[in-house]
């Protein structure tokens, strides 16, 4: 009896740090059931200790009750980051050196994200920080870090990211398709959704393509980039008789930065544009990874230094037009839309500079952070959103690609 009397509050403990754990991690549909199963824990825990212990044993028993929680905690947490990606790559059926059959695949490849919450994004992007040595979240604290991309999922209500980027797609084989081509097929591929790059390789591979595009609808040469290019490197697809090439990305291309005078301007109408202030906020890496991928803060900065030239030399003051950073470096958002109000502007429109489409980034991140800025109650603050569909920006990636083909 003396030793079940332990044994109870151990056990009780242990299985409250896993259902912890995973109340703050799982689905959304999920998450009453694991939050029912932690308080009924925790009020049996209670139980225990009120009705079992007293004086130094339970001075005793408080504290090892909460090692054993703890211990649970860490044990789930493992778990939960140690998922493995599981989206599935196809059998690459094409025999090495067949011949295509003579039309080209553009491989449309971006970032990716799940319409509703599903951590594994994340998850890899931990692993990645964690290899690299970037300090971030403390390893026992993700969960929360978690719970927190849940709830700006169920604020928005899902992510448009996936759809969006469907729908750029299919406006972009419509220009082909315009301009007379029939026969290049187009194949849409995520870093962190389905399809892979690699699948959406071996499906083109598959289909018989002879040249493959891969159109990397990204701002900036980075980590990003260079993942999803050893993916589709990894195929190997000139063993199998199809050249490869690759179009992107486009912090360089004229047309993506005439995008966002035009939109802005299209939303300012007739007022006057020295009265308006403009902010790009671009995504911003961790200090360490410059030392590998420089080009994503150089390009990054230099895409938005030539949009706000654009805006200057249209009729914007230089004094209202500003850059800030979404995570990792400085000036924040909220700092500058407050310099921006001091300076005379009477609203503020904002891009998620470098956001390809529609994503908790832009529908969530971005906004929030302007939102922070200590400005008076219901001076304007314009979201203008990411790239989109926008038809100057399906023809900028189109121009990328169009440069390869020729």
């Amino acid at each position: 009896m003396s030793k079940l009397k332990w044994i109870l509050p151990v056990v009780i403990s242990v299985l409250l740090g896993l259902s912890l754990v995973k109340y703050l991690s799982v689905h959304p549909l999920e998450m009453s059931l694991y939050l029912a199963v932690s308080c009924t824990l925790l009020f049996l825990l209670l139980i225990v200790l009120a009705i079992g212990f007293r004086g130094k044993q339970l001075l005793i028993a408080i504290p090892v009750s909460l090692v054993f929680l703890v211990i649970g905690w860490s044990a789930m947490t493992y778990v939960v980051l140690s998922r493995e990606d599981p989206r599935p790559v196809p059998a690459l059926t094409r025999a090495k050196g067949a011949p295509g059959d003579g039309h080209t695949a553009i491989i449309y490849l971006t970032h990716g994200e799940p319409e509703t919450y599903d951590p594994i994004g994340w998850i890899n992007t931990f692993k990645e920080l964690d290899e690299t040595k970037v300090p971030f979240v403390p390893y026992l604290a993700r969960p929360f870090f978690l719970y927190q991309l849940r709830q700006e999922y169920l604020h928005v209500g899902r992510s448009n990211h996936r759809q969006m980027h469907m729908r750029m797609i299919q406006s972009l084989e419509k220009q082909f398709r315009a301009e007379g081509d029939t026969r290049t097929k187009f194949y849409l591929s995520f870093l962190d959704d389905s399809p892979r790059p690699d699948a959406a390789a071996i499906q083109a591979l598959n289909e018989g393509a002879s040249k493959i595009v891969v159109c990397l609808v990204f701002l900036t040469v980075s980590n990003h980039t260079a993942e999803g290019i050893e993916l589709i490197e990894s195929v190997k697809p000139e063993e199998y008789g199809a050249l490869l090439k690759f179009a992107g990305p486009l912090w360089d291309s004229k047309t993506l930065q005439s995008m966002f005078l035009q939109r802005a301007n299209g939303y300012v109408g007739n007022t006057d544009k020295s009265k308006v202030g403009v902010l790009l906020v671009g995504h911003g890496q961790p200090d360490e990874w410059d030392k590998e991928f420089p080009t994503e803060t150089a390009q990054e900065i230099s895409f938005r230094q030539e949009i706000l030239k654009l805006f200057e030399q249209d009729g914007y003051k230089r004094e209202n037009l500003s850059q800030a950073w979404m995570e990792f470096k400085e000036p924040r958002p909220a700092k500058k839309v407050e310099e921006i109000v001091q300076n005379g502007a009477q609203e503020v429109v904002f891009f998620a500079a470098s956001i390809s489409a529609d994503s908790i980034h832009s529908q969530y991140d971005v906004p929030e952070l302007v939102h922070a800025a200590r400005v008076p109650n219901g001076f304007p603050l314009v979201n203008l959103g990411a790239w989109n569909d926008d038809p100057i920006v399906i023809r900028a990636i189109k121009e990328k690609i169009d440069a390869q083909l020729k």
